[in-house]
């Protein structure tokens, strides 16, 4: 491609594995870093590597990430369209990826999001900002155990509420039989 270098074949074989061991079962976002200074770049990477994000950003030529995505078996990232500078950022949680990314660039220009896959799913600039804005892992499985919470406690009720009245209307009966057989 015009503007990338050529990289011998060993050591692009080595980078291609590189990367596939970035991509695999991990979401990725894409990144322009263009005109980022490299100390500025280096605190990105360690942001994203903390133990609150838990990935990697690398820094990747275009040409390799789609042969990388192709071997793989990603075919959405393997056919997207990417130009220019490119850093490769991935991890375990999207959500968190996109909300560091997007902390991070804020009054940085240079740096902005490509795109996005996640799931096998190629996500645009958008998509990658609106799973920044949604809740954390944490607070979305908190979510999810009150809603299934919520149908166990309300049976539970409705079983503790049917045991009580079945031991009200037990009781009823049983002084109405003790008060038949004392007239």
């Amino acid at each position: 491609m015009k503007g990338e270098h050529q990289i011998p074949s060993w050591k692009a074989g080595y980078m291609v594995d590189t990367i596939q061991g970035q991509l695999n079962g991990l979401s990725a976002i894409l990144v322009t870093y263009q005109g980022l200074k490299a100390n500025v770049l280096n605190e990105f990477r360690g942001i994203i590597a903390s133990e609150k994000v838990g990935g990697k950003c690398r820094v990747v030529q275009n040409t390799l990430i789609k042969k990388a995505a192709a071997q793989l078996g990603l075919k959405g990232l393997a056919e997207a369209e990417i130009h220019g500078d490119t850093a490769l950022v991935t991890g375990p949680d999207p959500v968190a990826l996109a909300k560091a990314i997007k902390e991070f660039s804020k009054g940085k220009e240079q740096m902005k999001v490509k795109m996005g896959f996640v799931e096998n799913q190629l996500l645009d600039a958008q998509g990658v900002a609106a799973l920044a804005d949604l809740p954390s892992r944490e607070v979305l499985l908190g979510q999810i155990l009150g809603l299934l919470n919520a149908p166990a406690s309300g049976i539970a009720r409705a079983l503790n509420a049917g045991v009580a009245q079945i031991l009200y209307v037990l009781n009823a009966i049983s002084a109405k039989k003790e008060e038949q057989q004392t007239t």
